[in-house]
């Protein structure tokens, strides 16, 4: 009732559904001086405080409706979506001054670089501008796909190639893309030995690619006095002075004790990865001093050869969105792409029409001399002979002449 509304309420002891409206001025007395007036003595009680709310005024209820109006059209307009800024792995560019190269004007033009791994998916928006030479190997697609899991060929394709958000290694070399590996239903990517060496054959004979990319490695036949067709075809590759960048392989001590095959073969390249603060990968896999066969490795083709970032890299994904991933597969891509940035400053050191490996033992020789260490001298079977620095790589091929 509208007269009851500046009264207080005073409850019955026993049952306080049954209430007394009681004067708020004299509520300091409440205690006991109500309880002796309404006969409850000793008992005492406490009174019903009751919230009191604000009347709405004419200005508050238009101020709302203002409000709720400019609310509903910044969210029709998306005026209040905040973009979050898209993490990156810019401090792996700038550690292995891959960006320093570049500011040279340097981007992989001109060269010729084949990745054999699950495909690409080039629907992506930081690879649209990318033109692939596909070669399909699990199924019958003359359109780049990605058969992997997590878009494993994708991702690595975006270290490399990226022209948005994050550029990539070498955007502007020629590439192909072999898919021979792909999702096995577990969650993992593999394939055929015979497939990855036809692949390996593919890239050299016909897309005459200058560098090959191999994300990928099995483990050697240990105590077989033959090797496997993929460890072949790379070996036939690099005699011809086909640059040949391998992984690692990410079984740390747990396998063979050796690095992944075909990187085991002695003219590769083999890549362990690192973490940012610049330690060594936990499952990075270290080298064995000699051969499956048993021969000692001399430098600079001891096992691994290099170490780079491999740990939360980010890099393409499927479905247009930006992905993390880690391994030696990441830190193998690094590499490739700052010798793709010297072969374009080097044309010389390219491999040749019916050429040899002489220039590509050159460039071995200047990634050990150039390879920042924290050992004081030699080879490590965990990181090789150190991390890659492209800028020291870069100044130390450039010294070397026609071969």
């Amino acid at each position: 009732m509208e007269g009851l509304h500046d009264v207080e309420y005073l409850p019955e002891p026993t049952d306080r559904s049954i209430v007394s409206a009681v004067d708020p001025t004299v509520l300091d007395f409440q205690n006991e001086w109500r309880s002796e007036v309404m006969g409850w003595a000793p008992v005492q009680v406490e009174p019903v405080v009751r919230s009191r709310r604000a009347r709405g005024t004419l200005t508050g209820i238009i101020a709302f409706a203002v409000f709720v109006s400019i609310s509903l059209l910044a969210w029709q307009n998306q005026w209040l979506v905040v973009a979050l800024p898209l993490p990156d792995s810019e401090w792996a560019y700038e550690e292995t001054n891959i960006r320093s190269v570049q500011n040279d004007g340097l981007s992989g033009d001109g060269v010729r670089l084949c990745m054999v791994d699950t495909g690409i998916d080039i629907t992506h928006e930081a690879l649209t501008d990318v033109n692939v030479a596909f070669k399909d190997l699990i199924g019958t697609s003359v359109t780049p796909l990605d058969y992997g899991a997590v878009a494993h060929g994708t991702l690595m394709s975006g270290i490399l190639l990226a022209g948005d958000h994050q550029l990539g290694a070498a955007p502007n070399v020629t590439f192909a893309m072999v898919a021979a590996l792909e999702d096995n239903g577990k969650g993992e990517n593999a394939g055929l030995d015979s497939d990855v060496a036809d692949a390996v054959k593919w890239c050299q004979f016909e897309f005459e690619a200058d560098i090959i990319s191999l994300s990928l490695g099995g483990t050697s036949a240990v105590g077989d006095s033959r090797e496997g067709a993929s460890a072949s075809a790379v070996r036939q590759a690099t005699d011809a002075g086909v640059y040949v960048v391998a992984a690692a392989g990410n079984d740390g001590r747990e396998d063979d004790g050796d690095v992944a095959s075909p990187g085991s073969v002695a003219l590769a390249i083999s890549v362990g990865a690192t973490q940012q603060s610049g330690e060594i990968w936990a499952n990075s896999s270290v080298g064995d001093p000699f051969t499956p066969t048993g021969e000692l490795r001399q430098s600079p083709h001891q096992k691994p050869e290099i170490v780079a970032p491999g740990e939360r890299i980010i890099s393409t994904g499927g479905q247009n969105l930006w992905y993390s991933s880690s391994g030696t597969s990441d830190s193998t891509v690094f590499v490739a792409g700052a010798l793709a940035l010297i072969l374009e400053a080097n044309p010389h050191l390219k491999p040749q029409p019916n050429g040899d490996s002489s220039c590509l033992i050159n460039v071995k020789q200047a990634l050990e001399q150039s390879a920042r260490s924290s050992e004081t001298s030699g080879h490590d079977e965990y990181y090789g002979y150190g991390s890659l620095d492209a800028k020291g790589w870069m100044e130390q091929s450039s010294l070397i002449s026609a071969c």
